[in-house]
């Protein structure tokens, strides 16, 4: 352990190289992504272990110290992401999951049972126009062509489901 000290305190430059290194990994471990600080800390840590030049033996130990650090650094940032001021944090991403009853407020629900004319053929997706309204639809599997009525069937986020109104 002693060689480990001396071998830092003789290379301050380095040592400061592989502080920033870890400093900017854990940095990026608040940041969503793998982005420049990533990037770049992994190339300092890089840099700052090859400039340092250890033995094979501190080079080990200097390598289990800073995977320890990087560790405990990941464990600490799991907890506040989970729990703390980073969950509530601008840079954080949210959860963005529906709600279970979002699909009963689409306001496409409002079309469902309208009547309405073909503005292009389906085949089987094209435009349909409900009350002045065009809107991108699909037809139940067969071609319709233009200028036909159909009816909205069914609506599934934005996909609007459409049949031909044969009894016109």
């Amino acid at each position: 352990m002693n060689g480990l000290w001396s071998l830092l305190a003789a290379n301050v430059p380095e040592l400061i190289l592989l502080l920033l290194g870890v400093g900017l990994l854990v940095f990026e471990m608040y940041i969503p992504g793998f982005g420049l600080p990533g990037a770049l800390g992994i190339a300092t840590l890089v840099l700052g272990f090859v400039l340092l030049g250890p033995t094979l033996e501190q080079g080990l130990l200097l390598f289990v110290v800073l995977a320890a650090i990087l560790c405990v650094a990941l464990t600490i940032c799991l907890i506040t992401a989970s729990k703390g001021r980073l969950a509530k944090s601008k840079l954080a991403l949210n959860d963005v999951a529906i709600a279970p009853d979002a699909a009963e407020n689409n306001d496409l629900n409002y079309f469902i049972g309208r009547e309405g004319i073909c503005h292009t053929a389906l085949r089987p997706a094209g435009i349909g126009e409900f009350d002045g309204v065009k809107l991108n639809v699909v037809s139940d599997g067969e071609f319709i062509a233009k200028g036909k009525p159909i009816r909205v069937l069914s609506v599934a986020g934005n996909r609007i489901v459409v049949a031909e109104i044969k009894d016109h």
